[in-house]
Order: structure tokens, then C-alpha cells, then sequence
């Protein structure tokens, strides 16, 4: 059965590692379209949406190898460009594949990209960058074609920042001719972790980790070897899970020059936090805060990632919180989950959340109906007094490799569940 089953109520003490990056790694395999060679991804997460990259990698001619959490991806011969099935339509960022393609072979005939519960993301900023660029799109009921004779370098100017879209336009336009200036990119580090990989292949950018991006296109790419960072939305849930039960723990490898706002609300909230070489400690006793007023924001702002583990967090903690969600319309769903388990939330319309903080949520059956959402479950069953059991695992593993595994390793009695009842001793791991 499709369920993780949990025993709360106790504080947290131990370490865990962090893994890869999943935002990060899936625009760099679709990077790797654009090299005629052999690319080398070492601390790649496995994961559901990485499987999916793959698969869609591999049904267009690329050849692929997954051997524990090094990935190989071997580009030199693209058969295809048309995209389908449930590989595209289920997973939002196969969008990123549509600028590598057209800067690989000049057009690619795609499905529209799944959407979200959490909210429209809709694909129009895509492609009317892409059009400045000189692509000539087709749009069709369910899928749409793009072609480009020859990518252009140009100047386009975002109307908001979108990391989806950032990241199409800098694949574009490293093979185009001339330079493209971006105006207005997004500057999540999974942007600043895409550009240097192109720059270790061989691509000239430059203002990388700034919001104007002076991209010269043309150069030749080459194979390299590189590394994925940590995943700092995986080390910020760990981090919301103590806030929330309390304990001491260590997060080996979180990546906190990335975390500072998720840094920031845990030490006013009440933390302790102690960063080292090695990673980052938090502490977190009884003596917790809530907080009067935080709102999502694109980085280095807190992360929309983060707003469901923190509102998980904050349900017991004494006192009344709000948040505001200001990124995706729909990211509340998780509430009608939390107020099950006893959580006292009141909605403000579609984008605010008062939190009063309860003595105690009560273990339930509740339902995942996305990624962060399904994780910010997992804090409160371990919050949670008796046994929770959390259907929908599948959304939990699009982005956590082995949360059962993590959790664990901090003292947590959690396991995969089965329908009689009965552990299940491994979860399923992606090839």
C-alpha cells in the first residue's frame, strides 16, 4: 500500500545526511541534452522525478546509467524530438527540456507539462521568451511543436522571475548565436548550480547569482564531471521537524549558505542553530515562539517549499502565527490534512493562514496530495500522539530518497506501511 505509518510524540536526536538536489539536478540533466558527449552527475538523489528525467532522456536516444547516486548520461545521439506520455504530462519540470531541445536540434514536439494542485503554472512566459529568441511555435489541444532555423541572442526582460523559465532561456542560449541578456532571472540556487555547470562544459556566462545574466552563446560543449549540492528544501524540512517535536539533531552536508531564511525564522522562533564545516545543529527546547507575520518570497526570501513543513512546525506551538503564501494560489490545501490531526487553522481568503498553536495534534490517516505537502505530514505525524498513516507516498518520493530512512536516523518510529499491516523493509528504489 502507498502509505507511510508513524508513532509520534517524541522529540528528535540524531544526524542525518542530506542528499542531492532535486531542483537542482533535473534542469542539469536536461543541460546535458546539449552536449555531443559524455556528462558525469555525481550526488544525484534517487528519486521518482529523477527516474522520470531519464526516462524521457532515454526515449529521445540519449544513453543513461544510474549506479547508486552517480548518473551517466551519454548525449552524443539524439534520435528523436518528440516528447510524450506520462513522463512529460506527469512532471513539471519536463519543461526545462523544451530550451535544451531546441538549442540541440532546433525543434521538439512536446505534451504540455503536467500542472500542480498547488497551484496554475502555466507555460505562456516560456514561450514568448523563447519566440524573442526566434522559435516558431505550434500550439495544439494537448501538446505543442517548436522550431527554431537558428536560436538568436537578444534581450528579454522577465515581467516576474520564474526559475522555470530562467532556466529554459539559459539553455537556449548558450547554443544561439550572438548574446542574450536576462533581465530579471531568478536566482534560486539551482540557477546558480545550472550556470556553472554550463560554464564547466564550456559555456561563457556571466552574473551568475545575480539578476541580470550576459549569456554568449556558440561555444562548443564538453563532457564533464560534477557535483549536485545538497538539497536545502530537504535540510529546511529536518529543520521544521525539530522545531515542531522539539530534540537535538545534526544535519551532515545541509547546505546553510542556501538555508539563511529558514535560518533566521528557527532562531526566532526559539532554535539554537551551530553551523560547522560538517553541516548544521539545531536544538530546539520547550521554550518555542511563534511567529507574528511571514510571508514566501522568491529567494533569497523564504521559500514556498518550506510554508507547509513550517506550518506543520508551528501547530504547537503556543501563541497564533500567519503566514502568507505569496508564490502559488493553492498551497493551503495541506490545511483541511492538519485540522484532521487537531491543528486550530483559520484561512484568510486564499493566501493567508493564522496558526494557533494546539497542546497536541492526534495521530490519523491523512491523505499527501503533493511533495511538500505529503513531507509537512510526515513532521506532523511526528508530532502527532499515537499512529499516523499517511496515504499518497508516491508525491513524497518524487523529492525525498528515503525520508523513512532520514527519519529514522533521528530517532523517529516511522516505516512504510502495507495494507494488512505488515512492514515493508525497502522502499522502491528507481533505476
Amino acid at each position: 500500500m502507498d502509505t507511510i505509518r508513524i508513532r509520534g510524540g517524541n522529540a528528535l536526536f540524531g544526524e542525518t545526511r542530506i542528499q542531492g538536489s532535486k531542483n537542482a539536478v533535473l534542469p542539469v540533466m536536461a543541460a546535458a541534452l546539449l552536449i555531443k558527449d559524455v556528462c558525469t552527475i555525481e550526488n544525484c538523489p534517487r528519486i521518482s522525478d529523477v527516474h522520470h528525467m531519464l526516462a524521457l532522456l532515454t526515449s529521445i536516444g540519449c544513453r543513461v546509467s544510474h549506479k547508486g547516486h552517480t548518473l551517466t548520461i551519454d548525449a552524443r545521439n539524439i534520435s528523436e524530438d518528440t516528447m510524450s506520455g506520462e513522463n512529460v504530462t506527469g512532471m513539471r519540470s519536463s519543461i526545462t527540456l523544451l530550451g535544451a531541445m531546441l538549442g540541440r536540434v532546433g525543434e521538439v514536439t512536446m505534451a504540455y507539462p503536467g500542472g500542480c494542485v498547488i497551484g496554475e503554472r502555466p507555460i505562456d512566459m516560456h514561450l514568448h521568451a523563447l519566440r524573442r529568441m526566434g522559435v516558431v511555435i505550434y500550439e495544439k489541444e494537448n501538446s505543442f511543436t517548436a522550431r527554431a532555423k537558428a536560436l538568436e541572442g537578444t534581450v528579454i526582460n522577465l515581467p516576474f522571475s520564474s526559475v522555470g523559465v530562467t532556466e529554459n532561456i539559459l539553455l537556449a542560449a548558450v547554443m544561439a548565436k550572438g548574446v542574450t541578456v536576462l533581465q530579471n532571472a531568478a536566482k534560486e540556487p539551482e540557477i546558480v548550480t545550472l550556470c556553472e555547470f554550463l560554464r564547466e562544459a564550456g559555456a561563457v556566462i556571466e552574473g551568475i547569482g545575480g539578476s541580470v545574466l550576459i549569456i554568449q552563446g556558440g561555444h562548443k560543449l564538453h563532457g564533464v564531471c560534477f557535483r549536485i549540492p545538497a538539497d536545502r528544501i530537504v535540510a529546511g524540512t529536518y529543520l521544521m521537524s525539530v522545531l515542531g517535536t522539539g530534540g537535538n539533531i545534526f544535519l551532515e552536508d545541509a547546505p546553510v549558505s542556501q538555508m539563511q531564511s529558514m535560518l533566521k525564522t528557527a532562531e526566532e522562533i526559539g532554535a539554537q542553530v551551530h553551523i560547522s564545516r560538517e553541516g548544521l545543529s539545531v536544538i530546539a527546547g520547550e521554550a518555542l515562539r511563534p511567529v507574528p507575520y511571514i510571508k514566501t518570497e522568491v529567494y533569497p526570501g523564504f521559500p514556498t517549499d518550506m510554508q507547509s513543513p513550517l506550518m506543520a512546525a508551528l501547530t504547537c506551538i503556543q501563541g497564533k502565527s500567519l503566514i502568507e503564501e505569496t508564490i502559488f494560489e493553492d498551497r493551503f490545501r495541506i490545511v483541511e490534512q492538519l485540522r484532521k490531526m487537531g491543528a486550530r487553522i483559520e484561512l484568510r481568503g486564499k493566501r493567508q493562514a493564522v496558526i494557533a498553536g494546539t497542546d497536541s495534534l492526534l495521530g490519523c490517516e491523512v491523505r499527501a496530495e503533493e511533495l511538500r505537502g505529503g513531507a509537512a505530514l510526515v513532521i506532523a505525524g511526528c508530532m502527532a500522539l499515537g499512529e499516523t498513516v499517511i496515504t499518497n507516498r508516491h508525491f513524497i518520493e518524487r523529492g525525498y530518497e528515503d525520508i523513512c530512512r532520514d527519519y529514522q536516523n533521528l530517532g523517529v518510529n516511522i516505516r512504510i506501511g502495507e495494507s494488512d499491516g505488515k512492514d515493508k523493509n525497502d522502499q522502491q528504489k528507481t533505476e
